[in-house]
């Protein structure tokens, strides 16, 4: 599986970089593309898609969600599936991502754990067991984190909404108003070098569930990344996400 990494010169990038370097899942590299000049030695790497000239198996995305017309466009343009791991879309870009999903095998997730997918499953089960409970999702980053709250969250947020169809959100709650009863708390936390840990809180006057999920190292999100690649090798056009490889 010859895979070519977009913002390979990130922090991310370079931790998918390393993962399939290492050959995991059979994996090879074959180039990368990044808006910053950045020199590796076993591959070429790219500032602009126009000059990219290897056809690889699937794109790995870990870049900025401006980055995701032009990476589209070529993806769509040469038949190639995209693993978009990128968070902070706005209308417009999802548009383009359903879109692309049309033409191509495109695998999108908010977050690359396996974990996260597992967390949105059971806070689903708690919040249709327990009805008229209260939900607050916390989430904590690194300081350096651009997007809040993080897609994760907003992820989690909407996968609840899904039981809750009357539920709107209350981003980092503030004022002289009491908490409203179809109410979802998001809140975000930005400090030191924390990979990232959510949180899901659901409370009823007698009893407290808590259901969380930390992220030790970044590699965790390679490693879901790659496994994603490798899914959607071979796959028909159409939008994959965790629960996609959860299913199978």
């Amino acid at each position: 599986m010859k895979i070519l990494i977009n913002g390979i010169g990130g922090r991310m990038g370079a931790e998918v970089k390393k993962m399939v370097l290492d050959g995991y899942r059979s994996s090879e590299l074959c180039a990368g593309v990044d808006i910053n000049p950045v020199k590796i030695d076993e591959v070429p790497v790219y500032t602009s898609w126009a000059d990219v000239t290897e056809k690889p198996d699937v794109i790995i995305d870990f870049s900025h969600h401006s980055a995701t017309e032009a990476l589209l466009a070529f993806a769509t343009e040469k038949s190639i599936p995209v693993v978009l791991a990128t968070t902070g879309h706005d209308e417009r870009e999802a548009k383009l991502i359903a879109e692309a999903a049309k033409k191509i095998p495109l695998f999108h997730s908010a977050n690359m754990s396996l974990g996260i997918a597992l967390l949105c499953e059971l806070a689903k089960t708690t919040a249709k067991t327990f009805p008229d409970a209260d939900i607050e999702i916390i989430e904590k980053h690194h300081n350096r984190k651009l997007d809040a709250p993080s897609g994760t969250a907003l992820l989690l947020a909407r996968e609840i909404q899904k039981i809750r169809e009357h539920a709107f959100f209350s981003f980092g709650r503030q004022g002289q108003a009491k908490r409203e009863k179809n109410e979802i708390g998001v809140h975000a936390i930005r400090m030191g070098n924390i990979v990232g840990e959510h949180e899901v809180i659901v409370s009823t006057d007698t009893q407290t569930i808590t259901l969380k999920h930390e992220a030790h190292n970044r590699s965790l999100f390679a490693e879901g990344a790659i496994a994603a690649a490798d899914f959607i090798c071979g796959k028909t056009a159409g939008l994959y996400d965790m629960y996609s490889i959860i299913g199978n």
